[in-house]
């Protein structure tokens, strides 16, 4: 993988970033000759026709390169601009541009080095070696030399380097990242196991079916580098504007010189048309923008975000962790004849207390919930394959699986229900089927009425759930929250296929929170994640939601919208100023160094404007 500034667009953004930090050298230096010292005029001169050579020169030579192309944005009048401010012998002026042009670029070049290190993270996430197995020796080899039907050890909370086949052990597999289920899958000698899934508290011994090349995270980091490589421009509402204060600008200015005779009328109206408000008052109001979100702990990463959510119409959720909480939930309890629920609940609790399984957790809440006091358990044990089983309060207890329960030819097994959606675990209690409890990954209880508002908040026109996860999860959960369009079992590839097709027709925000959503978020439009599941994520993302909570999704739209109003309240309206003052320069009323004052009080105004930004309004989410 290339770094960003190996291509000459990418050195180009790198050396913006030393012109910005030389201007404001330069600037600060030149004022502290001319008012600190009261150097003469040639001494104090001196930064500032240093920072016209380093710094002004490179930039005209790449809006000459854009003027060649067609390219005509506000950058390109602020062009123009310092080269007429070097005429006037405006130099500061002069400077102040080249910093404004070199700053914008060095935040383009920030989030285009953000957005190559979600690959850097996903090489540095996965192990350099594996535990091979030969005979009764385990040696450590370079993942390289790793080749199929090898036997690898995985020891626990390892990261299982390639994909495999269980041979021996049996044990817990967290693979939500990857595959977007949110539970920890059991793994015995026969489960095929994935790159990339995170080893549980057993050790497991697999035998390999695909090289590290070829296996699931591999996969994901090639449908990673082609989502990168195909992320989509978007234009800058700053250019947007220009595009047409630009011609329109230079328009008047030829027109004054015509018509006028004088070629100090055309110096004036540049002056006085210098896209400061575009140049000064936008980035404020983003950078003010961008403060107020961290202080709500919403962290911008790319401050286009900002610019473009306000005109996203579709929008692309995941399911684990985002608009579910991630974690299972009890929520049926089908009680055989015979069996008392709370005293079913009350035992299976008192057992579970002593297992490590994710559904033990969700079982002790419930018990919880309904205010039952724990008994102690004894004779505690969980053989491979037979479940989890114990003595509590003088009763056999026993947690298994249905395809456990058939092996085992309880009484009363035939009361066991049909099949459902939903993970389930089977109680037997001495020696009898007591109960049957079913588990869903809960929505948030924000999560229905979230997605509701959508449309007439924040005019979405389509709202999608896309998920690693089965079919009748993703049904389940689209028909809780009210979302109609729905994709389930799409692997990173094809969530990214479905992502690019909609973006086509319409600006588009991915939400998501797993390794498995980062291809598709860096196509959105806007791409966000919620909570810190994952560095790749947060790395993929334009934005991260550092609380796992939609409120703050919500939070981020209202502070975008009001961004992107103040941003134009200030833009448009330095703009309209900015034209009245090129009549009164067109027609000879305003000279040139009166124009540049003018400017300046213009640019004033448009920036006080422009902080209001940084200040939460009264009204900061309507959830």
């Amino acid at each position: 993988m290339k770094e960003v500034s190996s291509s000459p667009t990418g050195v180009w953004q790198h050396k913006s970033t030393i012109i910005a930090a030389l201007s404001i050298v330069a600037i600060l230096s030149h004022l502290g000759l001319r008012y600190g010292f009261h150097s003469p005029a040639g001494t104090y001169r001196i930064p500032l026709l240093v920072t016209f050579i380093l710094g002004g020169l490179p930039l005209l030579y790449e809006l000459l390169r854009k003027i060649l192309k067609r390219e005509f944005g506000s950058d390109l009048l602020g062009g123009i601009s310092i080269i007429t401010s070097i005429v006037l012998g405006e130099y500061l002026a002069g400077s102040i541009i080249v910093l404004m042009l070199a700053g914008g670029e060095a935040l383009e070049s920030y989030a285009l080095r953000s957005a190559s290190s979600v690959l850097a993270a996903l090489a540095k996430r996965m192990p350099s070696t594996a535990h091979r197995k030969q005979a009764s020796e385990i040696n450590d080899v370079a993942l390289q030399e790793v080749a199929v039907e090898d036997t690898l050890v995985i020891y626990p909370h390892d990261i299982c380097p390639v994909d495999g086949v269980v041979t021996e052990g049996h044990g817990m597999m967290d693979e939500s990242y990857l595959t977007g289920e949110p539970f920890q899958i059991a793994k015995t000698s026969g489960s095929a196991v994935i790159s990339g899934a995170i080893n549980g508290e057993s050790a497991l011994t697999i035998r390999v079916t695909k090289v590290a090349a070829d296996s699931r995270y591999a996969k994901i980091m090639e449908v990673m580098r082609e989502s990168e490589s195909k992320r989509p421009q978007l234009q800058r509402l700053g250019d947007q504007l220009g595009a047409i204060y630009t011609p329109v600008a230079l328009t008047v200015a030829v027109l004054a010189w015509v018509f006028g005779g004088d070629s100090l009328r055309f110096l004036a109206v540049l002056v006085i048309a210098t896209p400061c408000p575009l140049l000064l008052a936008i980035p404020i109001a983003i950078m003010g923008s961008i403060s107020l979100c961290a202080r709500r702990a919403i962290i911008v990463k790319s401050p286009v975000v900002l610019e473009q959510i306000a005109g996203c119409r579709t929008a692309i959720f995941d399911k684990t962790g985002t608009l579910t909480y991630g974690e299972p939930k009890l929520t049926e309890q089908i009680i055989a004849q015979s069996f008392d629920q709370k005293e079913v609940l009350t035992l299976v609790a008192g057992l579970e207390r002593y297992s490590k399984h994710p559904l033990a957790r969700a079982i002790g809440e419930a018990a919880k919930e309904a205010g039952i006091e724990l008994p102690e358990a004894s004779d505690v044990g969980e053989p491979p394959g037979l479940g989890l089983r114990g003595t509590v309060s003088g009763r056999q207890v026993q947690v298994i699986s249905r395809g456990q329960l058939a092996a085992l030819k309880v009484a009363g097994s035939d009361q066991l229900p049909p099949i459902a959606g939903g993970l389930e675990c089977v109680v037997v209690i001495d020696q009898r089927y007591a109960a049957a409890l079913r588990f869903r990954d809960a929505p948030r209880a924000e999560s229905r009425g979230f997605v509701s508002h959508l449309g007439p908040k924040h005019q979405f026109t389509r709202v999608m759930l896309v998920s690693g996860d089965r079919e009748s999860e993703v049904q389940y959960l689209a028909d809780q929250v009210g979302i109609t369009v729905i994709h389930a079992q799409k692997k990173p590839e094809e969530k990214l296929a479905i992502v690019r097709e909609e973006t086509a027709k319409a600006k588009t925000l991915y939400v998501g929170d797993g390794i498995n959503d980062a291809p598709a978020m860096m196509a959105a439009t806007v791409g966000m994640a919620i909570g810190q599941n994952s560095d790749v994520t947060a790395e993929a993302a334009g934005v991260v939601i550092m609380d796992n909570s939609l409120e703050k999704v919500d939070e981020f739209m209202h502070i975008s919208r009001r961004m992107r109003i103040i941003a134009l309240q200030s833009a448009v309206g330095g703009m309209l100023l900015s034209f009245i003052g090129m009549a009164f320069a067109a027609t000879g009323h305003l000279s040139p160094v009166s124009g540049a004052i003018t400017q300046e009080v213009i640019d004033v105004l448009a920036v006080l404007n422009a902080l209001r930004a940084a200040f939460p309004p009264k009204q900061i989410h309507d959830i």
